[in-house]
């Protein structure tokens, strides 16, 4: 079993910023994608950000603006967030994945205030 558990979300002003973290812990297996993804209610879950097979994807909504990087050594995958919108308002999940595996966290609420 894998937890991960994300944290740094919160308020924030448009404009402002905010940096995700999605510390995982427990068993290891060969992760095939690792990213970041967002939900609002009433529609369906979305690609924020992810590393899959050594490629960088971002939804073309958040180019230029969010950035995912991964620590190895503290098990831990990051989301910075500048130039924060009120559409970017959502609960944002972690997720990884292997060939067998897919882990979710429990998601963090991002609120962005116009």
């Amino acid at each position: 079993q894998v937890q991960l558990v994300e944290s740094g979300g919160g308020l924030v002003q448009a404009g402002g910023s905010l940096r995700l973290s999605c510390a995982a812990s427990g068993s290891s297996f060969t992760i095939r994608s690792m990213g970041w993804y967002r939900q609002t209610p009433g529609k369906q879950r979305e690609l924020v950000a992810a590393f899959t097979s050594g490629i960088t994807n971002y939804a073309d909504s958040v180019k230029g603006r969010f950035t995912i990087s991964r620590d190895n050594a503290k098990n831990t995958l990051y989301l910075q967030m500048n130039s924060l919108k009120p559409e970017d308002t959502a609960v944002y999940y972690c997720n990884i994945r292997g060939y067998w595996e897919d882990y979710w966290g429990q998601g963090t609420q991002v609120t962005v205030s116009s």
